[in-house]
């Protein structure tokens, strides 16, 4: 089941593009050199990387952003918080804490992560170093923050934090992740099994903040649960209504102990149809029936609608009703007796909702019939009264419903974009009842073939598939790592994610939403509140039209976050070649053109873009961009 439906009444398909919002460069970004650098390098160690460890390594976020500020660990390994203020986005800078220096071999197995943070409330930090421990930390009236407690995984291996929550006033829960060393079976020297692929643990580690003990004093996580998948999480979310974490990332993530599910693709004939309600495969499959032709054909130019609905022969022009106005269609016929041989029902309409308004003045209708053909065409033209704008379906309401409950004047018919083959209906229904009749193949009917006419000439299917990664969402109980009811492992079902929040942006109304490609669009998915006996639903609330496609274009994208009316893609950059950030607006229904800004993030001076948050300034956000040498703020 697809756990994010759309609402194609958010949908804009007569949106066109984007147009450059002209933003003062020298206005808008300010750059501050940072007193202590940042670097993106590790100690080196004899194996290499995995792509999934590569790729969360590009993706991974140094900046930490919070109601205290903002921190980043530096190449020394200094703790730095960044206080900016509000009005004038002014910086300073303050070590609050130097972490004890790990020094190890580089022959050895191990990869150390990025240093990492997160801030559990005002009075409390926890850092990790990359290399196995963790320092939980708490501000001093009168300097640097001090230490208050380490500790450490299990088995002492690299991690990062994820998300650090209260689950009640004395106990915090923080996930963590690391790759999964233990040792492989070997495989028999004849076996041609290919080598297990690289694997990951989720760890969720219980704090009591009201222990004591010596901070120097290093101790064993209280781990309360362990999940493992076979890719690092993009995000992990904690739903307090539901008191579940939401584990996003490129797989699921099952208990220990269980087998991953592998996804198998069946051959041509392994598949079956599924059954919908009510219906018989045996009888279909038995009686080899063609499939039915559409009810009706229809194409477009820049000015014109025109629709062709196939009718016996055999009615006469009176008997046919037709009535246009600005946005629907009346459409009846007269003494008509219903053929069982049509594949749907004579059209009959009331005031049925047209894709976009017409002229109904300029619009008509014609009849034409054959006494060598046993059907006629009812053609209707109608003229747009938005020039330009392209129709995805005839009917407003066409494609709302599941194809099973559908009636047929809302089936999504495909648009012919060949004009010619319009007039094929008609052929079609003649070879669809022959076929009945003799058993015939009914296949090739001639109906038309391609993209619709809003893609045709424009979309790139290799390119446009690949934006985005694919996800899943994996529910896990806080309290013991069970997976709800409503979430048992083998229901997590992939999507193409396209962004997650702006981190560190909060709105009163904030909830957790994620931006999910919907064909060309981005849709945005807004988590509903609930109950732990009920299963979550995401909620389609608004577009970024064109998101998909505009993003598709862009090869060296390294954070791609969004506010509720606002996406910011922003470039990895380079020394000598500075990353651009790409703010895309969104737009009412119905608008043709949304505003999009391009500033210059990098410099070339700089180096790469290694984080990016968000604070507060007059009721916006402004960006904290964060790279090697600078802190580049972006008012937007």
């Amino acid at each position: 089941m697809d756990i994010f439906q759309v609402n194609r009444k958010l949908l804009n398909p007569k949106f066109e593009g984007y147009k450059l919002d002209p933003v003062d460069q020298d206005q808008a970004v300010s750059r501050f050199h940072l007193p202590h650098k940042v670097s993106q390098s590790t100690a080196p160690t004899r194996s290499l990387l995995s792509f999934q460890e590569v790729q969360s390594r590009i993706t991974h976020n140094h900046l930490h952003v919070s109601s205290n500020g903002a921190i980043y660990i530096d190449e020394g390994y200094n703790v730095v918080l960044i206080s900016v203020a509000p009005d004038s986005l002014i910086p300073t800078w303050k070590t609050i804490y130097e972490i004890p220096k790990v020094i190890k071999s580089g022959d050895v197995e191990i990869h150390p992560e990025y240093p990492s943070s997160h801030f559990l409330s005002d009075s409390l930090l926890f850092v990790s170093d990359g290399h196995g421990s963790m320092y939980l930390l708490r501000p001093s009236a009168t300097g640097p923050y001090h230490l208050v407690g380490t500790c450490q995984l299990p088995n002492s291996i690299p991690f990062r934090i994820h998300t650090a929550v209260l689950v009640s006033p004395e106990i915090a829960l923080v996930v963590l992740s690391s790759r999964n060393y233990e040792a492989k079976p070997p495989t028999s020297s004849g076996s041609t099994k290919k080598a297990s692929a690289v694997e990951f643990d989720i760890w969720a580690a219980k704090f009591d903040l009201t222990s004591g003990g010596s901070p120097e004093n290093v101790k064993v996580m209280d781990i309360i649960w362990q999940r493992r998948g076979e890719d690092v999480p993009i995000s992990v979310i904690l739903d307090e209504s539901r008191k579940a974490f939401a584990i996003i990332g490129g797989s699921p993530y099952r208990t220990i102990g269980t087998q991953p599910l592998h996804t198998y693709t069946p051959s041509a004939d392994e598949i079956a149809p599924i059954p919908r309600a009510g219906e018989h495969l045996d009888a279909t499959s038995t009686s080899n029936e063609p499939p039915k032709p559409p009810p009706y054909s229809w194409t477009q130019t820049s000015d014109s609608v025109t629709v062709a609905f196939p009718l016996l022969s055999t009615t006469q022009k009176s008997q046919i009703n037709v009535r246009f106005t600005s946005d629907s269609l009346t459409l009846s016929i007269d003494g008509s007796v219903e053929d069982p041989s049509l594949p749907a029902p004579l059209p009959k309409f009331a005031s049925k909702q047209l894709w976009d308004r017409i002229s109904p003045s300029s619009s008509y209708w014609t009849w034409d019939r054959d006494a060598d053909h046993k059907f006629g065409l009812l053609t209707l033209h109608l003229d747009k009264q938005h020039e330009g704008t392209k129709w995805m379906q005839v009917f407003a309401s066409a494609g709302t419903k599941p194809t099973s409950e559908a009636s047929p004047e809302d089936m999504e018919v495909p648009e012919t974009l060949d004009p010619s083959e319009i007039w094929h209906i008609r052929e079609a229904l003649e070879k669809y009842t022959t076929a009945l009749r003799t058993g015939e193949d009914a296949s090739g009917l001639g109906l038309g073939k391609g993209v619709p006419g809003l893609a045709e000439g424009e979309m790139d299917e290799e390119v446009d598939s690949s934006v985005g990664r694919k996800t899943f969402i994996t529910w896990i109980a806080v309290d013991g790592g069970t997976s709800p009811s409503w979430a048992a492992a083998g229901r997590e079902y992939p999507f193409q994610l396209l962004s997650t929040p702006l981190p560190g942006w909060r709105t009163a109304d904030s909830a957790a939403s994620l931006i999910v490609k919907e064909g060309l669009d981005g849709a945005v998915y807004r988590l509903s509140n609930g109950t732990g006996d009920v299963a979550p639903t995401w909620e389609h609330v608004s577009t970024f039209s064109a998101l998909a496609f505009v993003l598709a274009s862009k090869r060296d994208l390294r954070f791609t976050h969004h506010t509720q009316d606002t996406v910011f893609a922003l470039e990895n950059g380079a020394r000598y070649r500075g990353g651009n950030a790409y703010i895309y607006r969104i737009v009412p229904r119905g608008e043709k053109w949304a505003k999009q800004a391009i500033l210059k993030v990098g410099d070339g001076n700089g180096g790469a873009l290694l984080g990016v948050g968000a604070i507060g300034s007059q009721g916006k956000p402004a960006l904290l961009c964060l790279t090697e040498t600078e802190l580049v703020i972006v008012r937007v």
